[in-house]
């Protein structure tokens, strides 16, 4: 028993449109794409993780290096700056020590000790005078 024809004629049909299924597909695929950007914001994050996680390393290896550099540096300039290396180095060049007639300051007597206080200060006085 047959009710309807075998070919049915529906040109003319005209399909309703289904208002809450179009929000729920808008609604589907705006979560969609907040879900695949986060996504996408968590791996950049982890990227960059890394990447900082690589730089601070070689700058820490680089701070190493420097400090070790600096040491030896250091100790080559208190090397050099030994008395004993500073008087091998004028006998190289020719100098000999000083005598202690050739020092200045050596024979002085009490009164010129005494009176070079009393001048610097009258110099000191009279360059505050003339900076005002």
């Amino acid at each position: 028993m047959r009710r309807l024809p075998q070919q049915q004629n529906n040109s003319n049909v005209a399909r309703e449109r289904d208002e809450r299924a179009d929000r729920r597909q808008l609604v589907l695929l705006v979560g969609g794409l907040l879900l695949a950007g986060g996504f996408v914001v968590a791996i950049w994050q982890h990227f960059s993780a890394v990447q900082y996680g690589y730089k601070n390393e070689a700058l820490r290896q680089e701070h190493a290096r420097l400090l070790a550099e600096q040491q030896q540096l250091q100790l080559a300039l208190d090397e050099a700056a030994a008395p004993a290396a500073l008087e091998r180095a004028a006998r190289q060049l020719g100098m000999q020590s000083a005598r202690a007639t050739q020092i200045g300051g050596a024979r002085r007597t009490g009164a010129e000790r005494a009176a070079q206080p009393a001048a610097a200060l009258a110099g000191a006085t009279v360059a505050g005078a003339l900076n005002r």
